[in-house]
């Protein structure tokens, strides 16, 4: 049977339409998560894309079809973007904009006038490369996220898969080889793409409606000026690791830190000021624990951190790389930081009540001031 490929895309349009409209007002207008928002970007591209492409034969494909090719790699681009985004990352922006470019210009020196498929081999390994991109980090995503997005991941490698095949036959026989216009041609590859809407258009409400969740629950569980841990979130949060202790062995040690006369800087700076000092100590805390240590903001001008896996002396490295890093900020300030005293207390396998361990290092930190603050203490000695 032979696939009308200009009704095929006519088709095509006509879904994408619809499926625009759908996610717009289904997905993201009721949840304003990135990924709704990504997949009506990229929607968006494909039916710009698909017009151009309806120029195709006409003395308008000198650069109709260029624009198509870079306009569907622009929507595999957001795709991608949108899967990232459930991870809470995003493609650097200049590999978004170097994909297409490549597509668009690699097309405009090959004689679009007259070639079809001029910038094809580029076209095509972009759109594999995007498309297989996505289907990747779908597959990458933790057990939060419902099974949902198994479909979604199997279709957009699917895709890929065909869009890799398409370019080897390219590559292997030219635009016009049998094996490239029959089984991998634009028929073949616009019914896949309208499967991958159909699946989409399936999992978008659930996968949107968990992204907002997730981004509902991490706004509620952090500080709004310095961006750590909340109070709430830190206790419940390093308890947990307490108890399990599979993260990094079975010890550690948990820092109480507090801001050496924090109430001059706001009597002689300002509030704002006093806000941006504890803004710099939360940066110089993010900049010098492990991604998989807990800082969380514990009430006012003081902090606490929970280090696994670190002794005693280890914690009074971190606390001083933390000191040196917020007297750093002084000069970016125009005014001097304030010090910091701290006061560590250690947990092993045989601790089992966090109040237990913060009680010791309050208690150190405790002694940290009475000598004199801006350095540590330790409970043990």
């Amino acid at each position: 049977m032979i696939l009308d490929i200009a009704t095929l895309r006519v088709a095509f349009v006509v879904m994408a339409v619809v499926q625009l409209f759908l996610f717009y007002f289904s997905a993201y207008r009721v949840t304003r998560s990135p990924y709704s928002g990504w997949w009506c970007v990229a929607l968006g591209f494909f039916l710009a894309g698909s017009a151009a492409y309806l120029l195709d034969g006409t003395p308008h494909q000198v650069w109709a079809n260029p624009v198509g090719n870079a306009l569907l790699v622009h929507g595999g681009v957001a795709v991608w973007a949108g899967a990232r985004s459930l991870r809470t990352t995003l493609p650097k922006g200049w590999i978004s904009a170097a994909i297409p470019l490549a597509v668009l210009v690699a097309g405009l020196v090959d004689d679009p006038a007259n070639n079809s498929w001029a910038g094809g081999a580029v076209f095509l390994a972009a759109m594999s490369l995007t498309v297989g991109l996505s289907a990747h980090e779908l597959w990458q995503l933790g057990p939060e996220y419902s099974r949902v997005r198994i479909p979604l991941a199997s279709a957009a490698g699917l895709l890929s898969a065909f869009y890799a095949a398409r370019l080897v036959a390219f590559l292997a026989e030219g635009g016009d080889g049998k094996l490239f216009t029959g089984i991998l041609g634009s028929g073949p590859t616009t019914l896949l793409s309208m499967m991958l809407l159909v699946v989409a258009s399936y999992s978008m409400p659930a996968l949107s409606s968990e992204q907002h969740t997730r981004a509902l629950r991490l706004v509620a569980s952090r500080d709004d000026l310095t961006g750590l841990l909340n109070r709430k979130a830190f206790l419940s949060l390093a308890a947990d690791r307490l108890r399990s202790r599979r993260s990094a062995g079975t010890w550690g040690a948990l820092v109480l830190a507090d801001l050496d006369h924090f109430k001059s800087v706001n009597d002689t700076y300002g509030h704002a000021a006093g806000d941006r000092v504890l803004q710099r100590f939360a940066d110089a805390c993010a900049a010098t624990v492990r991604e998989s240590d807990l800082v969380g903001r514990y009430g006012g001008e003081e902090f606490v951190l929970f280090i696994q896996g670190a002794g005693a002396e280890r914690a009074e490295a971190v606390a001083a790389g933390i000191s040196d890093r917020l007297a750093e900020a002084s000069e970016a300030e125009g005014f001097e930081m304030p010090t910091v005293s701290y006061g560590i207390s250690t947990y092993d396998a045989g601790t089992s009540s966090l109040e237990d361990v913060i009680a010791s290092a309050d208690r150190a930190l405790y002694a940290a001031k009475s000598r004199g603050r801006n350095r540590s203490a330790r409970s043990d000695s």
